[in-house]
């Protein structure tokens, strides 16, 4: 039986990787922790909700789940498409340094991309039922439809950004549910915001094998 669950994990590695090969110019999100969000989406396989992204650039990630996840389910892109908002004082230094340092490689235009490119990756997919709600969060996420949701993918990147997403969105993440964190060990506000809902609401904060942060409700 353990060989069994060994072979069944290889297996879908293999397969992971390959659909990060497929969005690797439609993700930033690193081989090992796409890899690694993928396996997670296979908790929610028998989840019913929606699957939603808070935070999508290019829409790599999303579109990679929704070939885990299949056609039949429905699909969310929450972005504001110009980019993130000014880090504030619970950000810390180093998430304004990046923001004053365009030159650098991993800064993409302050992490700037078009609706339409997400559009693409997820026509690359297998989704067939999928919205692009465009906007900052604080304008669109309190407008979200009040349908259940199976995963909600955090990649927020700020303190403000973050607790928008969750006081709108987490409390409909049903049992079962998951919500990934793609930020919480790279920017302190990420991760306070994170750790104040845990705090509240008594999550318990967990890490996969693959060093994706996760809830599972």
């Amino acid at each position: 039986m353990k060989l069994r669950v060994v072979t069944k994990f290889a297996l879908n590695e293999v397969r992971f990787r390959h659909i990060q090969r497929k969005y690797r110019h439609h993700s930033m999100v690193p081989a090992l922790d796409y890899c690694g969000t993928l396996h997670l989406a296979l908790k929610v396989m028998s989840v019913d909700g929606l699957i939603v992204e808070c935070g999508t650039w290019r829409g790599g990630m999303i579109a990679g789940m929704a070939d885990v996840l299949g056609a039949r389910r429905s699909y969310y892109l929450c972005d504001s498409f110009c980019g993130l908002p000014p880090a504030g004082q619970l950000d810390g230094p180093l998430a304004k340094a990046y923001q004053n340092n365009p030159s650098s490689p991993h800064y993409y235009d302050n992490c700037t991309a078009s609706a339409e490119e997400a559009r693409t990756a997820m026509a690359m997919s297998g989704a067939r039922n999928y919205t692009v709600l465009q906007g900052w969060f604080e304008e669109t996420l309190s407008r979200f439809p009040p349908l259940p949701i199976a995963l909600l993918r955090l990649d927020a990147d700020w303190y403000d950004s973050t607790k928008c997403v969750l006081e709108n969105l987490s409390r409909r993440v049903v049992p079962g549910g998951l919500i990934i964190v793609d930020d919480y060990y790279t920017w302190q506000g990420c991760t306070l915001a994170v750790n104040e809902f845990a705090a509240k609401y008594k999550w318990q904060i967990r890490q996969n094998h693959h060093g994706v942060c996760y809830i599972q409700m």
